[in-house]
């Protein structure tokens, strides 16, 4: 069985590392900053919170596991929230996003 725990605890913190590394490399490569911080936003809790899963596999019934509970319990609470008040803030202060252009069909040839 510890195998088992071992195996499932691996496959959790490589996904949750790929996650993570994925939303560094989003943060660098997209446009703006709205993408960019939607790219970091989410790949944070999702990569952080498979992490956390997989150190929870590895600690057990402890007290160390009930800590990573909390961790994990605030972090899926301030982190959306935390980028859902930068969004709206960057609104607020006259940023605006980059929409994409209308598909060649829709526009208007200009004679």
């Amino acid at each position: 069985m510890s195998i088992a725990l071992d195996i499932l605890s691996w496959i959790f913190l490589l996904a949750g590392s790929f996650f993570s590394i994925v939303g560094g490399i989003g943060i660098l490569r997209l446009p703006e900053f709205f993408s960019r911080m939607h790219g970091g936003g989410i790949t944070d809790t999702l990569g952080a919170g498979l992490i956390i899963t997989g150190l929870l596999f590895q600690a057990g019934f402890t007290l160390s596991a009930v800590k990573l509970l909390a961790i994990l319990f605030f972090l899926t609470i301030t982190s959306p929230s935390s980028c859902h008040a930068l969004a709206r803030s960057a609104l607020a202060h006259g940023l605006k996003p980059v929409l994409d252009s209308p598909p060649k069909s829709d526009r208007k040839v200009q004679p």
